[in-house]
C-alpha cells in the first residue's frame, strides 16, 4: 500500500503547476494533502479530483487559507474532523481528517505555524498539546495507524540546514524540538529517520527565499509517524525533491506498507 503526504501549498495553484501528473506516476492508494486552501465551490471549472477516488475535502472557514485534503481508493468507512479540544474545538481552520479504512486509520494532519507572531505561537502550542493528548489512543490500536502531515516542526538538528541560526526560530525552539521527543516517546516511529539514519540532512521544505532549493538549505516538517502494528509493516520511505518542488515549496512524501 502507498500512502503521500504533500503540503500542495494552494491546489489551486498546485493544478496549475501539473499535480495531476503526480497524482498518475505517484499512483499511491492514500494521498493526504496539507494547505489546500480551497473551498469546495473553489475548484476550477471542468477539474476533477483523480478517477477511482474517495475524496474527503476538509476546508478552513477563512477563505484561501490552510485545508486538509484525504483521498483513498481504498474503501473508508468512516471519516471525522478536528479533535475536538479546548483550541479551536471545530476545527475552523481545517487541520485534521481522520479516515478510518477497512484494516488501518490515517490521521491526516496540518499543524499551525507559529509564525514568529506570539499569539499564533501560543495558539500553535496549545493545538501542540491537545494533539498529542488525541493521538495517544491510537497507539493502543491493535491495527495500523499512519498520521502524516506538515508539523511545522524539524525535530532535531539533522532535520534543518542550520541548526544554530535559527536556534531562535519557530518550527525549532527548544521546547517544540522537546516535544516532539516526548511524542516519540509515547510510542510513534519516526520511521524517514529511523530509515535514513543520523546524521543525514534530508530536507521536506524550502523557502522561496535567499536559493533556498538550489542551496537545498531546507528543513525536514512533514512527517509520517506509525503506530507498531503499521511500523511493523514498513517497508520503504522517501521525499521526492526531484519534480515535487515544480508543485509547491514542499516535496511529497511517500511511504510504501506491506499489504
Amino acid at each position: 500500500m502507498r500512502f503521500v503526504s504533500w503540503n500542495v501549498n494552494g491546489i489551486r495553484a498546485a493544478i496549475r503547476k501539473g499535480i495531476d501528473g503526480y497524482f498518475d506516476s505517484i499512483d499511491a492508494d492514500v494521498w493526504m494533502l496539507q494547505e489546500v486552501r480551497c473551498l469546495p465551490e473553489q475548484l476550477p471549472k471542468g477539474w476533477t479530483w483523480p478517477e477511482g477516488y474517495d475524496v474527503h475535502l476538509h476546508s478552513a472557514q477563512k477563505k484561501g487559507y490552510s485545508g486538509v485534503t484525504t483521498l483513498s481508493r481504498l474503501p473508508i468507512t468512516s471519516t471525522s474532523t478536528g479533535m475536538g479540544g479546548r483550541i479551536d474545538e471545530n476545527d475552523t481552520e481545517g487541520r485534521i481528517i481522520v479516515s478510518n479504512h477497512e484494516g488501518f486509520t490515517c490521521i491526516n494532519t496540518y499543524l499551525p505555524s507559529g509564525s514568529n507572531k506570539e499569539e499564533r505561537q501560543a495558539f500553535k502550542e496549545g493545538w501542540m498539546d491537545e494533539w498529542r493528548t488525541f493521538l495517544k489512543p491510537y497507539l493502543d490500536l491493535s491495527t495500523p495507524v499512519i498520521v502524516c502531515g506538515d508539523l511545522n516542526i524539524a525535530h532535531t538538528e539533522d532535520d534543518i540546514w542550520n541548526p544554530k541560526g535559527n536556534a531562535k526560530s519557530s518550527g525549532f525552539l527548544p521546547h517544540e524540538r522537546a516535544w516532539f521527543t516526548d511524542l516519540l516517546s509515547d510510542g510513534w516511529r519516526d520511521v524517514f529517520r529511523e530509515h535514513v539514519g543520523e546524521g543525514e540532512k534530508i530536507f521536506s521544505w524550502w523557502s522561496n527565499r535567499g536559493q533556498a532549493r538550489a542551496k537545498d538549505r531546507g528543513w525536514r516538517i512533514d512527517y509520517f509517524l506509525l503506530n507498531e502494528a503499521a511500523a511493523a509493516r514498513f517497508e520503504s520511505i522517501r521525499i521526492e525533491r526531484q519534480g515535487g518542488l515544480d508543485v509547491s515549496d514542499h516535496a511529497p512524501v511517500i511511504l510504501d506498507l506491506k499489504d
